[in-house]
């Protein structure tokens, strides 16, 4: 509470320049990894076979990796699901074998190598045209969701700030799209959701900064544009801090105890809100300053004959 008492004064500013070199650099490593390493996408989008195995006691991933891989599944993945007794089971679509096929010859060699039967929970299949579809999809969710940002924010403000937020959003999406890409981490249905909920996350953010800006802009009657900017994003920083705290508190919980289902989903939020804390003050702001904001563009325009009115 007494940190909302204390209004900061911090020329945030100041930095925009040196801000929008880290975020010029962050893009392109970003680009320059999707375009050479892409997304390692799940099998959402690929198509495949996940096969839940249960074990009586704990399993050593290496020694199942090279048990399937001398029963000729070279690019099967494997890895701890809630606990080390537990498997999922990656393998990619196969023209010659069906669903059922690779899931009971991979129960019988784990079977055979563990030396006791194996406990098969679950095995789901996607087909290739499922995962096509779900790519275009995702992909059109996505853009489609910043074309209505982008006109709900123009309308309600100004298209200098649907501009900004927009900036901000592709800013925020890209780096964290590139981190996924740079650690080569599973890119499924889950992480997706995540990416669309950063997109929610930083524009709600962004828009509590542009509301200030607006409001400042039109009290404040000394001053640069950059000093009303500075003003309001010290003003919203108390808010600003505190919603992204409690936000990762709860990230942070779902990242290490909830399990191997959500550990990518609370990984993209976790990354999303940081970036999109860091690019509502520094991309979003800086980006109305650049696209050249002032107070006349944001002053309420009088109707005529509104003076006349009020007159006895």
């Amino acid at each position: 509470m007494s940190m909302a008492k204390k209004p900061f004064a911090i020329d945030f500013m100041s930095k925009r320049k040196f801000a929008v070199v880290i975020s010029a650099t962050l893009i392109l490593v970003a680009i320059f990894s999707l375009a050479t390493r892409g997304l390692n996408f799940g099998i959402d989008f690929t198509g495949g076979t996940l096969i839940e195995v249960a074990y009586p006691e704990s399993v050593d991933l290496k020694s199942v990796r090279s048990t399937l891989a001398e029963a000729g599944f070279k690019d099967a993945t494997a890895q701890h699901f809630g606990t080390s007794k537990d498997l999922l089971i990656r393998i990619a679509a196969s023209d010659t074998e069906g669903s059922s096929e690779i899931s009971n010859r991979v129960l019988e060699r784990l079977d055979k190598e563990a030396g006791v039967k194996l406990d098969m929970r679950r095995v789901e299949f996607v087909g290739p045209q499922v995962g096509d579809e779900l790519t275009e999809q995702g992909g059109l969710a996505m853009l489609f969701a910043l074309i209505g940002i982008l006109i709900y924010v123009a309308l309600r403000f100004e298209y200098r700030f649907a501009f900004g937020s927009v900036f901000a959003l592709v800013h925020d999406v890209m780096i964290t799209l590139g981190i996924f890409s740079l650690l080569g981490i599973e890119f499924d249905l889950t992480v997706l959701a995540a990416i669309l909920a950063v997109i929610g996350y930083s524009l709600n953010d962004t828009i509590v900064v542009f509301d200030r800006v607006r409001e400042n802009f039109r009290r404040i009657r000394k001053g640069e544009p950059v000093d009303v900017v500075n003003t309001s994003i010290n003003e919203t920083l108390a808010r600003t801090l505190m919603t992204s705290l409690t936000t990762m508190l709860v990230l942070l919980a779902l990242f290490f105890l909830g399990g191997e289902v959500i550990h990518s989903f609370a990984l993209a939020l976790i990354i999303g809100v940081v970036v999109g804390t860091y690019s509502s003050i520094y991309i979003a702001s800086a980006s109305v300053l650049m696209l050249g904001v002032s107070k006349e563009d944001l002053m309420q325009v009088k109707k005529e004959g509104v003076e006349l009115d009020d007159l006895p």
